[in-house]
């Protein structure tokens, strides 16, 4: 059996592991010249951190991880308004959470493909047919499964189910993100979650390691249009959020190094028709706000796998794998849109205060699983029961 899978992020290569792992003959194709380095900062735990563990990484995961010890909030003068020890959300999470880089996660991923699984960077899907599969180095294959792990702008989902306008759902904000060295401030976010506690807006600064500082910057827009030049409206809508924010602005590199799009997420009818299936962000994108969609794009690729290699047919393991996991991606997307948004980028004061008294009740026993309790859906169930 021979697989095909678009895209070279988490969910693909989660996905062509797992499926080289039960026999299958795995390419990959990626439309980028090569491993992305722009990323942010992401917590990993929930369903992802099952899958890493069942497939073996976790060791691996854990020494490629970055060490936080606090996560703190400040204000324009550089204040703190709350701060909470990162072990209070390790212990609400039974030890099952990691801080790494988007990019670093995305290398473990890579470093741990078989050499037998082909990896084609500069390459895309250009059309899908009945009987071949037209990349656009000109190659012209078969396949008994097409996988779409292409992330939010999906190409494969287009050709297939439809244009992006279908099923895009943007939350009303923009993202960016890039990373600069600079000594000095290295030492002042160090080992930290650092976040501006602005109403509207909010930058994120921590230190990776060797004097880089890595940021992120999420901001409230009812356009759904990206700018020209992120690096100017990155500049211009930050500005004033203290001398931590005014000091990445201006390290901001060209726009071509800087990560930037909407903030949004993907509603899709369905997420496969006859031997093509939709994974991570192509199928479910849940949004930064929702801060699981790495774990989500790893849980889905591996379950997708597992019930490929128990089904008799493709055709059946697909539809097994979009009944038992579109329930709980939809479940952490309906979490994004009710509740996270506005904890994750307050419009108001109130919002905000409510969200520093939460961040303070963490201190008290038993409130922090109270309180982490909320990212996960209410029918919440583990990688193990999906997969049988």
């Amino acid at each position: 059996m021979k697989a095909i899978v678009c895209g070279a992020g988490i969910a693909g290569l989660t996905a062509a592991g797992r499926l080289h792992h039960h026999g299958w003959e795995v390419l990959v194709v990626d439309s980028a010249p090569g491993p992305r380095e722009q990323g942010y900062m992401i917590d990993f735990f929930g369903p992802g951190f099952q899958a890493v563990t069942a497939i073996g990484l976790l060791p691996r995961l854990r020494a490629a991880a970055s060490p936080v010890d606090e996560f703190r909030y400040i204000d324009a003068r550089g204040r703190t308004t709350v701060g909470v020890g990162y072990s209070r959300f390790t212990k609400a999470l039974d030890g099952g959470i990691v801080s790494i880089m988007r990019p670093a996660l995305e290398q473990l991923l890579r470093e741990a493909l078989p050499d037998a699984v082909g990896l084609r960077y500069g390459t895309t899907i250009e059309r899908i047919d009945d009987d071949a599969v037209h990349l656009s180095d000109g190659t012209v294959t078969t396949a008994d499964l097409v996988v779409g792990a292409d992330g939010i702008h999906s190409g494969v989902r287009s050709l297939v189910f439809g244009p992006e306008r279908e099923y895009l759902r943007p939350l009303g904000m923009h993202t960016g993100a890039f990373v600069f060295p600079d000594p000095v401030m290295y030492q002042q976010v160090r080992r930290q979650f650092v976040l501006t506690e602005s109403l509207n807006r909010q930058m994120g600064f921590y230190g990776i390691g060797e004097d880089q500082v890595a940021v992120f910057a999420v901001h409230r827009t009812p356009d759904p249009d990206l700018p020209a030049d992120p690096r100017e409206t990155l500049r211009r809508d930050y500005a004033g959020l203290g001398d931590l924010a005014d000091r990445a602005l201006a390290h901001c590199p060209p726009p071509g190094e800087v990560y930037y799009d909407v903030v949004a997420q993907i509603d899709a009818p369905r997420w496969h028709s006859g031997r093509v299936v939709l994974v991570g962000d192509a199928a479910h994108a849940v949004s930064l706000v929702a801060g699981q969609g790495a774990s989500l794009g790893v849980a889905g690729a591996y379950v997708l796998a597992e019930r490929l290699a128990r089904a008799s047919t493709v055709a059946e393991g697909l539809a097994e794998y979009e009944r038992l996991w579109r329930p709980m991606a939809g479940g952490v997307q309906a979490n994004a849109r009710d509740r996270a948004a506005d904890w994750f980028v307050p419009a108001t004061t109130g919002k905000l205060l409510l969200r520093r008294w939460g961040f303070r009740a963490m201190r008290l026993p038993g409130l922090d699983k109270i309180l982490v309790g909320p990212l996960f859906p209410k029918d919440h169930r583990t990688v193990a029961d999906l997969v049988g």
